[in-house]
């Protein structure tokens, strides 16, 4: 089988942590993550599902939209963290990065699908929050994982107290004092010593992808921009699924219109573009390790397939 997309082993010896759960390390790979985004300041936390919790936890209640097609765990951080979902008819954003929101004086990206070299620096102000994903498949994978960056160090000391017990941030955790309420969900010494092994190799990991997309590209006849997903649309997704599976080539659907989920959507609304997406998206294999002839059994076997765009 041609896997969809791969994730890396590691074999982790444990004792090398001390403590166990928040090691130097932790520190080490945020200064690493903002280096290579151009960031100053970071607060990594166990999931980026969470990222976008506490991103959003102690804003006054309101309405934040995103697009449809999306991972539900994105307007289940938004509601549980006391605000209303809109969606929005946006199917293009998969597979990089989207403000989820903006406000006045800064903005909050979520780019768990996205991890660039100087990327902050790119796309983002001082004062924004741009949020990453460590979720095995992403292009830096580990065991979950998620970290909020900005310039904006006030923002990121208070996530760091939200995230870390609600204590106060000293140097040593004798000094720390609790100030408030909070969670334990800060990003452990395991998940960076894994996230930091990928992130070692992204580069080399993604200019072996933008060759394989440029194939894909030609193939197709799309002008894909992805680094993570490779996405075409068919006339009957969850059919061509079967049938890539009777080929053994591993494919998946990146994502359903929630907005048709009775659960997030009361109102009957109707987004056209994303309903139509949610029956013809597929995303076909996509990763560093892919050979050249599985490369080329996949465009022969994808091709007939493929709608035009």
């Amino acid at each position: 089988m041609i896997k969809l997309l791969h994730v890396e082993d590691y074999i982790i010896n444990t004792e090398q942590f001390n403590p166990l759960l928040n090691d130097k390390i932790v520190e080490e790979f945020e200064n690493q993550i903002c280096k290579f985004v151009g960031a100053k300041y970071a607060c990594s936390v166990h999931s980026a599902t969470m990222a976008i919790f506490f991103c959003l936890l102690e804003l006054e209640k309101q309405t934040i939209e995103i697009p449809s097609i999306i991972p539900p765990v994105v307007p289940n951080a938004i509601i549980t963290s006391g605000h209303n979902v809109s969606f929005v008819d946006n199917v293009s954003w998969v597979g990089n990065s989207y403000v989820l929101k903006e406000f006045n004086d800064y903005k909050i990206i979520d780019s768990a699908q996205q991890l660039d070299r100087n990327q902050f620096a790119d796309q983002a102000r001082d004062e924004d929050l741009m949020i990453f994903s460590f979720y095995p498949t992403k292009p830096v994978g580990s065991i979950d994982g998620g970290m909020i960056v900005s310039n904006d160090k006030k923002k990121i000391d208070r996530l760091k107290t939200l995230t870390r017990y609600g204590m106060s941030q000293s140097e040593n955790s004798w000094d720390r004092k609790i100030i408030l309420p909070g969670w334990k969900m800060y990003m452990n010494s395991v998940q960076c010593y894994v996230a930091q092994k990928n992130l070692q190799r992204l580069e080399e990991k993604q200019e072996k992808m933008d060759k394989i997309r440029k194939i894909y590209n030609s193939a197709f006849n799309l002008n894909r921009t992805s680094r993570h997903l490779y996405r075409i649309n068919v006339l009957d997704n969850k059919s061509f699924l079967k049938k890539m599976n009777e080929m053994s080539i591993q494919c998946g659907i990146h994502y359903s219109a929630l907005h048709l989920n009775e659960v997030y959507n009361s109102k009957n609304m109707s987004l056209p573009n994303s309903e139509q997406e949610h029956k013809t998206t597929a995303s076909i294999p996509f990763h560093e390790n892919l050979t050249e002839k599985q490369i080329n059994y996949i465009i022969q076997q994808v091709k007939p397939y493929v709608k035009a765009s």
